[in-house]
């Protein structure tokens, strides 16, 4: 090989590993430039985003206590205003205590008009009479007394109450006597102020004849319809519990919204955030008095 091929060989590969040198440079300054661009781009990444729109901010900083009197009248909303996302768990809170109330006053009414019905077809038909509804109090009686007993032994003549004790009109009399007479035992003058006293404590509380029942020969409809009370007495107690939790629920979810109100944006609860490292992280707390 002559001298001049040499030189051109060693020409070219010195031109080659140039431009190789150049192309590594090149790109080792282009991943320089583009560190601080991705480290921007990973702060902006891990910075924590606000579920609140800017104008719900701001309507809150100027106005503190809307937060509050948003959470006291609708659960929740308070936090979802100010970019809590608990507010969610308020609000499906409250759906589900609604729900559950509603549904509880239902069962009840209908164990109601059950044992309404049952007590007419079966107690109170034989009696005759229209079929009038009467006062809860009524209903429990007839669950606790087999017969009401009548309301006047002498329709035609002079009004006398119910003796026969065992039913619930001649319990009444008892108890009239027993609150009136200085001797219940003792048969009353006619006339007489404890007597009239006693009457017209018998008259306010006796089951007239348009109420009267009889379950006798009939136990067993008796048991159906002692449960039925039972049944509608415990939904309407539940109801009445579930709307004590939801009165609860909106307390709890004013309070809840007054904190992070006082304590800054991100509430009392810390807030975990990816931190420097692939491994780790920072806890923030942001708190404003």
């Amino acid at each position: 090989m002559t001298t001049s091929a040499r030189r051109s060989r060693s020409t070219s590969r010195f031109a080659r590993s140039s431009s190789l040198r150049g192309l590594w440079l090149a790109a080792t300054c282009a991943v320089l430039a583009a560190r601080p661009a991705a480290g921007q781009a990973y702060e902006r990444v891990r910075t924590p985003v606000s579920l609140a729109p800017p104008s719900a901010t701001a309507l809150l900083r100027d106005r503190p206590w809307l937060g509050p009197v948003a959470s006291l009248v609708a659960p929740g909303t308070g936090q979802l205003l100010a970019g809590q996302p608990r507010g969610i768990l308020y609000l499906a809170a409250e759906v589900w205590l609604l729900a559950r109330a509603v549904a509880l006053r239902r069962e009840s009414r209908s164990e109601r008009r059950y044992f309404a019905g049952l007590a007419y077809a079966v107690a109170r038909r034989r009696f005759g009479g229209a079929s009038v509804d009467g006062p809860w109090p009524y209903y429990e009686e007839m669950g606790k007394y087999v017969e009401s007993g009548s309301y006047d032994r002498n329709p035609t003549g002079e009004f006398q109450p119910e003796t026969d004790t065992t039913t619930f009109n001649g319990h009444v009399w008892r108890l009239a006597r027993q609150t009136y007479l200085e001797d219940p035992d003792v048969v009353p003058v006619p006339g007489s102020p404890p007597y009239r006293a006693a009457l017209t404590f018998y008259q306010d509380r006796a089951v007239t004849d348009a109420y009267r029942w009889s379950w006798r020969d009939a136990r067993l409809e008796q048991d159906v319809y002692r449960a039925s009370i039972r049944a509608s007495d415990e939904a309407y107690r539940a109801s009445t519990n579930v709307l004590g939790a939801v009165l609860l629920n909106h307390l709890v979810s004013a309070v809840d919204a007054f904190v992070t109100m006082r304590l800054g944006k991100n509430g009392v609860f810390p807030q975990v955030v990816p931190g420097p490292g692939q491994d780790g992280f920072r806890l923030t707390w942001h708190a404003a008095f």
